[in-house]
């Protein structure tokens, strides 16, 4: 996709960037042995953006033969002409290196077609049908995204990516003594289809566990409403930290008013926290999204949002680093080719501590582990709500009956200092998607940690 746009780059006036952008995307949903689903789409096109005097100009068009990409880049300059007609100058973006270098992460194996991914979905529909004739209902849904992206820029930058994630989500449901009880788990992750689910059999294993952790939920129990000592399990914690932390920390937000602005080198988490948005495929190279080099053709950087609980710094993209005075950290992303570059998260996780969760557990006399969400929501303040869908009692240091369906609420930069323990792994969800503004997807990671926190009853 970059060689297209390399000879179009040296005629690029002032500053522009040029980026071709193709999604592929493909779809299967199997319920109880029905396929209900199975769709294939491709958005591919070509996108300028202009800056002039202040002002952005943005254009797309489907296509990329050499008149689309000299009329998108004609429009775009045009419309930031328009933008800043009789409005003040703003002066210019920052200096930045230009990114450069070729990302590609596709498969070299050869490519399944569409009958090979409909076999996958139909084993293990076998398996959960065969295994669990009870259950009240089975989906089963094999989803795969690839990115793929080209980028000139008139500083220089020139570079491509090819970035897949593939993933198997099994939600099951059974009768419960008082009504449907459901639960839902997602596996796979970074990587085309072709390398994630050459073979299924080892989900036949996790098909298992997740049966044994519904059945354990249908006869399980409600929590007790009130303020109570808790362990969020790594996927919990990673997305409180991405919805309730990391976005009021997005330069854009913040600039809107977020609550991280007026809180910039206070201590806002108990000293045992520290989150970091990671450029890459993050420290252990294990995160679900990979990026190097940003929409804007700046090279990504880890960003270290807290450290041993003091708020350090904001995610940038070149028009707030300008406004904030500081370098771009290589934050700004586009979902499709007829999207614009946001300031937004990449691979967001909780530094590990030195605890481990079995003594995490063993600390609580009367409490809850909490292992999955559902959806949930945050505000610029902080204050957040989400769904838990899974986890269990604690008490006397042991792990008791699981729970039901609850949620937990209060607001972050509050919660944040009851911190006592960060467990010494890190875990990274294997298909977090944010959408602010645009869906992207992003990866979400960390330890457990214990807490307090405020959790609904019945």
């Amino acid at each position: 996709m970059l060689d297209p746009l390399l000879k179009h780059a040296e005629n690029l006036d002032r500053y522009t960037e040029l980026r071709s952008h193709a999604n592929h995307q493909a779809r299967l949903v199997m319920r109880k042995g029905v396929l209900i689903e199975n769709t294939r789409v491709e958005k591919r096109g070509v996108s300028a953006r202009c800056h002039r005097g202040g002002a952005f100009g943005f254009a797309s068009r489907v296509g990329g033969d050499d008149a689309t990409i000299e009329a998108v880049v004609a429009e775009a300059s045009a419309n930031a002409e328009l933008v800043r007609y009789g409005g003040e100058d703003a002066g210019s973006l920052p200096e930045a290196v230009a990114g450069r270098g070729e990302f590609d992460y596709r498969t070299g194996r050869t490519r399944a077609t569409a009958a090979d991914r409909m076999a996958v979905v139909a084993e293990i529909d076998d398996y959960v049908t065969r295994t669990y004739p009870g259950l009240l209902n089975a989906d089963i849904v094999l989803s795969n995204l690839a990115i793929e992206k080209a980028l000139v820029t008139s500083e220089g930058a020139a570079t491509s990516s090819y970035v897949p994630r593939s993933n198997v989500v099994l939600q099951l449901a059974v009768q419960g003594n008082d009504g449907v009880v459901d639960l839902h788990q997602v596996y796979g992750g970074f990587g085309d289809f072709e390398e994630r689910f050459d073979r299924v059999d080892w989900m036949f294993e996790a098909v298992d566990r997740l049966h044994e952790e519904l059945r354990e939920k249908a006869d399980g129990t409600y929590c007790e409403a009130g303020t109570h000592d808790v362990i969020l399990d790594s996927d919990l914690a990673g997305i409180l930290a991405h919805e309730a932390i990391g976005h009021t920390c997005e330069a854009d937000l913040v600039l809107g008013g977020s609550v991280a602005g007026d809180n910039l080198g206070r201590q806002v988490a108990s000293e045992k926290f520290t989150l970091v948005d990671h450029a890459g495929r993050g420290p252990d190279g294990n995160a679900s999204i990979a990026i190097h080099v940003d929409d804007e053709g700046t090279p990504c950087r880890d960003v270290t949002i807290i450290e041993d609980g003091v708020l350090k710094g904001f995610l940038h993209n070149k028009e707030t680093a300008r406004a904030f005075g500081v370098a771009p950290t290589g934050n700004a992303r586009a979902y499709t080719f007829s999207d614009e570059p946001l300031v937004r998260m990449r691979n967001t996780a909780i530094r590990p501590g030195a605890d481990r969760l079995a003594d995490m557990i063993a600390s609580i006399e009367h409490g809850y582990y909490l292992k999955r969400s559902s959806n949930g929501q945050a505000d610029s303040t902080s204050e957040f709500m989400f769904g838990v869908t899974q986890g269990y009692e604690i008490r006397n240091g042991v792990l008791g009956r699981a729970i039901r369906d609850t949620t937990i609420s209060g607001v972050a930069f509050d919660m944040l200092k009851t911190i006592t323990h960060v467990s010494d792994d890190l875990t990274w969800s294997r298909g977090g998607m944010c959408g602010k503004k645009q869906l992207i997807p992003v990866g979400m990671g960390g330890p457990a940690i214990k807490c307090r926190i405020n959790l609904g009853g019945r």
